[in-house]
């Protein structure tokens, strides 16, 4: 059965959705997914999106990969905000066992100040 990747953030009128292509990704495989942004006022709140890519360890976590999205280059279409994003593994990926779970945990910083966050579980094998 494979796991479906879920990462919502809610803050007032406004949601955003990371959807991942694949909550399972392989060796040599592009992690690629979407991030969706709903709500009129939208535009006006959000300064800029960090997705990244964390590995847990026991009592350590490390940041292995990080992609950030400004506002100004990004598809609309209505009031939804479409934004594309990819990683490519590397070796900071790479641990002793053969599957890995990884964290992919967005963050959304908005010109207030504020910064709101959400992950989930990717599996990398």
């Amino acid at each position: 059965m494979v796991k479906q990747f879920k990462s919502t953030i809610e803050y007032n009128e406004m949601t955003v959705n990371t959807n991942v292509d694949g909550a399972n990704v392989a060796f040599g495989e592009t992690l690629s997914g979407t991030v969706y942004i709903e709500g009129e006022a939208s535009e006006e709140l959000v300064d800029y999106i960090e997705i990244a890519l964390l590995r847990r360890l026991a009592a350590d976590e490390g940041i292995i990969a990080k992609h950030s999205i400004e506002m100004m280059s990004d598809m609309k279409s209505k009031e939804t905000w479409m934004i594309p994003f990819e990683m490519v593994p590397d070796e900071r990926w790479e641990t002793e066992s053969d599957v890995r779970i990884l964290i992919l945990r967005t963050t959304v910083y908005l010109k207030k100040g504020v910064q709101l966050q959400a992950e989930d579980e990717i599996t990398y094998e």
